[in-house]
């Protein structure tokens, strides 16, 4: 199948390759395919404005920020596209039910890395707890002082995972191995999350128990900005707020003013809920516009990385795999398991998980 492929980087275009056209492939490696589908690369973002560019493509290939509306669908079904493909778990920035309208079909690919993005929470936990990125660039200045570096042993601290999924279970197991108390939330209990330990609450027990509260939710209208003034009053002083999941569940000015309040401690966030004008592009010699997250890295005591917890070897090549099983199941007219429809709120938030 001709396949348009939008916001492409240069890892993008390697690991799609790779998978589409293997160049050798291993008689004793039964997992290996070639796909040999027809990749065109596209470094622009997908809008209603670059929709164009996939004239004539029965299908598109998009990321987290492409813009998937239902004015973009109309023009892309006018062009000859059936088949949108995402490369991603998350899908809010597609219109489903305008795809569903049009006759074309969604896909996407529902887990790629939970070890990796589990892993740099836990990453963001060390290091904001022992104040390694302060330390490094203070040794970069041959400033060895250790004042204004003390952190706390993880051992018996309590740490609150809000959503169990596959991701929050990893963290949950992860953390234990610390020595670390388990408190979570979630729609839905996830029996091995128990059998470790952990202990299952409502938000304000957690939020008033828990030294480390990290978000593994999916973004939905119930969770937008869960996050906020009145849930960050009911945390511990000093809590520690780690958020590897969707940039929406934080309301940013909020945890600014617990910033500099001090009854948040520290916080580690890998999304941010602006993140499409900033994440994935080198600004470095252009002025950011965005004064809410200017302000955020002027505290000492945050930690922000530009949406690459999941950027690992292994979640890229699933990436790639299952993007284009997922295509051959169309174009052969096979069900796919990985496709998606417009569907109530409550079932899309089982979904996502």
């Amino acid at each position: 199948m001709k396949v348009a492929v939008f916001s492409t980087k240069a890892y993008d275009r390697q690991f799609l390759e790779a998978a589409n056209f293997p160049t050798q492939l291993s008689t004793e490696d039964t997992s290996a395919h070639q796909y040999l589908h027809e990749l065109v690369f596209f470094e622009p973002r997908l809008s209603r404005d670059t929709a164009i560019l996939a004239a004539g493509f029965p299908a598109i290939c998009v990321f987290v920020h492409d813009q998937v509306d239902a004015p973009t669908l109309e023009i892309l079904a006018s062009q000859g596209t059936r088949l949108v493909v995402l490369r991603c778990a998350g899908f809010n920035n597609v219109d489903l039910q305008a795809a569903a309208d049009l006759g074309i079909t969604v896909v996407r690919v529902p887990a790629y890395s939970p070890y990796g993005v589990a892993e740099h929470a836990v990453g963001l936990i060390l290091s904001l707890n022992r104040k390694i990125h302060r330390a490094y660039n203070r040794i970069r200045e041959a400033n060895f002082s250790l004042e204004g570096l003390l952190g706390f042993n993880l051992n018996g601290r309590t740490v609150g995972i809000i959503g169990t999924g596959k991701i929050g279970l990893i963290l949950g197991q992860i953390m234990k191995g610390f020595g670390c108390h388990i408190l979570a939330y979630d729609v839905y209990r996830n029996p091995e999350l128990e059998a470790l330990g952990g202990k299952y609450v409502e938000l304000p027990e957690l939020f008033a128990n828990s030294d480390i509260v990290s978000l593994h939710c999916p973004l939905t209208p119930e969770t937008h900005h869960l996050i906020n003034a009145e849930t960050i009053e009911q945390m511990k002083p000093r809590v520690m707020l780690i958020n590897t999941s969707r940039g929406a569940l934080i309301d940013t000015q909020a945890v600014i003013e617990g910033l500099k309040s001090r009854k948040i401690g520290s916080l580690g966030v890998d999304v941010y809920e602006q993140e499409s004008d900033l994440f994935f592009e080198d600004l470095s010699g252009e002025i950011i516009q965005d004064d809410v997250f200017q302000r955020l890295t002027t505290f000492p005591n945050v930690l922000i990385t530009g949406h690459q917890a999941f950027f690992t070897e292994e979640a890229l090549h699933n990436i790639a795999e299952t993007t284009f099983a997922n295509i051959t199941d169309i174009e052969q007219g096979r069900p796919c398991p990985n496709e998606i429809r417009a569907q109530p709120e409550v079932e899309a938030e089982a979904l996502v998980r």
